[in-house]
């Protein structure tokens, strides 16, 4: 005999849970901690610590085990989730060191509502993270993307590069700076990055013949010292950096085989190393997908375009492949990549010259990474060692 269960009687949601799943909403001065543990129906628990607290945070976890245990009589395990954010993964690692299945998840990729006034919450966010870590368990195709949280020594190693950056565009601010200070007085073509440049500068007279005034000059002479400074910082980093490649060689090729390349120095070897193709990768779409490579169609009914790269991913390595694309034209000219690139060009009468550039920096990123995780060298390509 079949008993027909009414609609009122029906749960509005089962929960059959093996774990207790909780999400972190991360800030400067609080964390709230959302949960939803066995034995408790479908509601959702919320609890606030301070902001760096970790020992009240594992109070609390600690809590939570006690309480589906009371309930169930059953231990579970903690399963956790948190946002890509200020924080790092510093926290992510303590979790794991205290046997807490942690998860880092890329904010962007979580489904949101569309309303023009969408509300927003930490409670609302909480809530969505913690529905998006359930639906990931039960292995739900593309319901959000977990990021692989890099060692401290993955971390670590993009530092100089990343200084590098910082301290470059540093130096050019402080250039363009004495640059526009001279502008204003009629002086022009001083160049502040060059060797002479102090002996140049007590040369210097305004545009209608006068020296340069004190003040201004004194001001051009403390920008100097910055950039003096800002020089002796970045040989100091390009020193280091060379010396993380060479150590590099001893647990990974592929640093020197990228030098091998022509066209590719110490600064692009390093950056296209630590940023990219030191990872893991499963097929040549996670590779430009990392970049923001990876097209974005635009499809619904008849309509059917491109709406070019989708920029989602490393964007110091989607600029430095991009930089990188430029000299390979230059200095690989007949590898098949420049044919192919050439052979594009023609075809859309030069027109298209920026999207095509794009497209072969996805183009050699693939191919470095099969070069250096497969050593499949790249047709056409001049080695500057056999």
């Amino acid at each position: 005999m079949q008993v027909v269960t009414s609609r009122s009687e029906v749960p509005a949601v089962r929960v059959d849970l093996a774990a207790i799943f909780i999400s972190l909403e991360l800030s400067r001065s609080k964390w709230l901690v959302t949960s939803l543990s066995p034995g408790a129906g479908e509601r959702m628990s919320r609890f606030v610590v301070a902001g760096g607290d970790v020992g009240g945070l594992l109070t609390y976890l600690a809590e939570l085990r006690r309480k589906a245990n009371a309930r169930t009589g059953r231990d579970f395990p903690i399963v956790s989730i948190q946002e890509a954010g200020l924080d790092g993964f510093w926290i992510h690692r303590i979790l794991e060191q205290e046997q807490v299945e942690s998860y880092v998840v890329d904010p962007a990729s979580i489904a949101t509502s569309r309303r023009r006034r969408r509300a927003k919450t930490d409670k609302i966010d909480g809530e969505a993270l913690v529905r998006a870590l359930l639906a990931y368990k039960r292995g739900e195709p593309r319901v959000c993307a977990m990021l692989r949280v890099p060692t401290p020594e993955e971390e670590d190693r993009r530092r100089l590069v990343r200084e590098r950056k910082v301290l470059t565009n540093e130096r050019v601010r402080h250039v363009n700076r004495i640059k526009g200070l001279l502008f204003g007085q009629g002086v022009r073509g001083y160049e502040p990055f060059k060797p002479d440049r102090r002996e140049r500068l007590e040369e210097l007279v305004t545009g209608d013949g006068r020296p340069l005034p004190p003040a201004l000059k004194a001001q051009v002479i403390r920008e100097l010292d910055r950039i003096e400074l800002l020089i002796e910082q970045i040989a100091e980093i390009e020193k280091a950096r060379d010396a993380m490649l060479a150590a590099a060689e001893a647990s990974s090729p592929a640093p020197a085989m990228l030098l091998n390349l022509k066209g590719i120095g110490p600064e692009f070897a390093a950056v296209l190393w630590s940023e990219g193709l030191s990872r893991h990768f499963d097929n040549r779409r996670q590779v430009a997908a990392y970049a923001g490579l990876a097209p974005t169609p635009w499809q619904s009914g008849q309509v059917d375009h491109d709406q070019g790269v989708s920029k989602a991913g490393n964007p110091r390595l989607r600029s430095t492949l991009v930089q990188v694309a430029w000299l390979w034209l230059r200095h690989q000219p007949d590898s098949e990549l420049s044919r192919w690139f050439r052979a594009r060009l023609a075809q859309s009468g030069g027109r298209q010259k920026k999207s095509m550039i794009i497209a072969l920096a996805r183009k050699l990123l693939v191919a470095l990474w099969k070069y250096v995780s497969a050593g499949v060298v790249i047709e056409g390509a001049v080695l500057t060692k056999a």
